[in-house]
């Protein structure tokens, strides 16, 4: 509809982007727009809502586009034991040693220098020695030799596995957690061809390992385990389980500080199997609403922590949310503004945190469509990838329960379509915090939805700020796909999460806040353009971020859109869960 305005109005205003045009000389101009076509859902329609009485059974209706239905599964369920055993007197199906490059040195009879594989290799008549020579096992990462053992020769396990961990995972290396987690998933790759139920787990090299390090490397094999087992089949109508049920290490130590560190790695495994299936999950299924769910689903399972409020399209214009409410405008399916709150069981709170996470469920590009080879809209269902970290770690701190600390989980939850009521380029819309953007481009969507989550954040009183998104192909660019960037003002933030990033195992890199490229981010009519142009791309999205976060909260931003995904294995990652989960406990007291 088209709304003229009278000369004696002195002021006129959008709804739809909650921008106001000041008293001018001017003639007034005719404005266009039009509210969202779909009411909302009335279980979100309330503010605020303590979710311990919502059950599971009740739930939002799915979406029905193409009559799929993700099936129910259920995650990994493999019960870890730490046992200190002779590893050649071992009995169950298959015993897996982790072997770096160094640990296969032989003497001058082609025979094992290693204790440990000395002594396999003796006990198996020297067919281990024998195996990896034929097959050039050397050690590196990605590489492994299984053997089936005869039950003639009294060996206990029925297969013998050599798993590589590289150079990196020495046992003077404690800072090599990735290689670890790889090995468990490498055991559990392994176990799922051999159908294998039962295995154990040992280092060819693990003295001189301090006990701490022990703890850390039992922590990423076990979590490696889990997650090397899981795969996601919600959506295929056929598939192969695995039959791994229980895992020993040996060899790491005992007791209650290595059985509390297994339940850790369990609890944070069960997070990023979360976050990939919700990233994996189409945008058809996948709605803002349904997101908004599953956020509601962690809040009732894990009532005596959280709870949980959803803004409706109404109260977030209230809140003067033009920003993100633009991005929305164009879609069926309306926006859910998404605010879980986590605060300890017991005791004092000493910090207050905010998680805050990119939720585009879908990104078309909008009128500045993602088009040509190498734009990767199949792949836009991964634009929420920062809202899967951020739940993902909800889930995983709902079962950890720290104490200590309070944490804001926030996602401006939408997606970005095309339509008559859509946002164009050369819109002007405004945040909540006042701040006015000219819209130059409509694929630079996410840093919208942002601006106003952020300042959402700020005005829950957080001392601390971290934001997740995948916003910027120019930081796949410029990092690849495994690493992602890290934008901070505040050097002390930056060293929290890379210590929390070494301890995951997942990659992070520092990229400037440049501030003199804030040049290019200037608008001729407004106080900012959406996006400054193709180089420095990255910086100047985070340039962005950093107009809508108070000067006394300490911010960080992360642009995980290349590690979110990974391209051989046509799936999500979890990338963010396991750092963000290490950077809340490290708060905690």
């Amino acid at each position: 509809m088209a709304s003229i305005v009278s000369s004696s109005t002195s002021i006129f205003t959008s709804s739809l982007f909650l921008t106001t045009l000041r008293k001018s000389t001017s003639p007034p101009f005719p404005l266009s727009f039009s509210p969202f076509p779909l009411p909302l859902l009335p279980l979100h329609h309330s503010i605020t809502r303590n979710l311990m009485s919502l059950s599971h059974s009740h739930s939002l209706p799915r979406a029905t586009l193409g009559l799929t239905h993700p099936s129910t599964t259920e995650s990994p369920k493999i019960s870890f034991a730490a046992k200190d055993a002779d590893v050649a007197e071992w009995k169950g199906d298959m015993l897996a040693v982790g072997v770096t490059e160094k640990d296969l040195a032989r003497n001058g009879e082609s025979k094992f220098e290693n204790a440990i594989l000395s002594k396999l290799d003796s006990k198996l008549g020297g067919l281990l020695a024998e195996a990896s020579l034929e097959e050039d096992f050397n050690g590196k990462v990605g590489q492994s030799t299984v053997l089936r053992i005869a039950t003639g020769l009294g060996f206990g396990s029925k297969r013998v596995g050599l798993i590589g961990l590289g150079q990196a995972a020495s046992a003077a290396n404690s800072n090599s957690s990735a290689a670890f987690k790889g090995l468990g998933e490498a055991v559990a790759a392994a176990a799922k061809a051999a159908q294998a139920r039962d295995v154990a787990v040992v280092l060819a090299s693990s003295d001189g390992i301090p006990a701490e390090s022990k703890l850390n490397i039992a922590s990423a094999i076990a979590s490696g385990a889990v997650l090397g087992t899981f795969e996601d089949n919600r959506y295929k109508s056929e598939s192969k389980k695995s039959a791994l049920k229980s895992v020993e290490i040996i060899g790491l130590g005992t007791g209650p500080e290595l059985e509390k560190k297994l339940k850790y790695a369990g609890d944070v495994s069960s997070g990023i199997v979360l976050g990939r299936e919700l990233v994996n999950s189409p945008a058809n299924v996948l709605t803002p609403a349904v997101l908004a769910e599953e956020a509601s689903k962690i809040a009732s399972t894990y009532s005596d922590v959280f709870t949980a409020k959803i803004l409706d399209v109404e109260q977030c214009k209230e809140l003067k949310m033009g920003s993100y409410l633009a991005v929305a405008a164009a879609s069926a399916n309306p926006p859910h503004f998404i605010h879980l709150v986590y605060k300890p069981p017991s005791g004092p709170v000493n910090a207050k945190l905010a998680l805050i996470g990119k939720g585009l469920t879908f990104d078309s590009g909008g009128y500045n469509i993602k088009t040509g080879p190498g734009c990767s809209i199949e792949l836009m269902k991964f634009d929420m990838g920062g809202s899967a970290a951020v739940f993902g770690a909800a889930k995983a701190l709902g079962q950890i329960k720290p104490l200590g600390v309070e944490v804001h989980f926030i996602v401006a939850a939408c997606e970005n379509m095309i339509s008559g009521t859509g946002m164009r380029p050369g819109d002007i819309v405004t945040a909540s915090n006042g701040k006015t953007i000219e819209v130059n481009n409509t694929d630079a969507e996410g840093r919208l939805t942002l601006a106003d989550a952020l300042v959402y954040a700020c005005n829950q009183g957080v001392e601390k700020i971290v934001d997740l998104a995948t916003l910027t192909g120019a930081c796949v660019v410029a990092l690849g796909p495994s690493i992602a960037g890290v934008f901070t003002p505040n050097d002390d933030l930056a060293k929290e999460i890379f210590d929390a990033s070494e301890a995951s195992g997942e990659k992070l890199w520092r990229l400037p806040l440049e501030d003199s490229y804030w040049e290019s981010m200037k608008s001729g009519v407004a106080d900012m353009v959406n996006t400054g142009g193709r180089q420095g791309g990255a910086i100047t999205a985070a340039l962005f971020l950093k107009q809508f976060v108070d000067e006394k909260v300490q911010w960080m931003h992360i642009d995980l859109a290349g590690p979110v995904w990974n391209d051989k294995k046509r799936s999500a990652t979890g990338f963010g869960v396991a750092t963000l989960v290490e950077w809340v406990m490290k708060n905690s007291s």
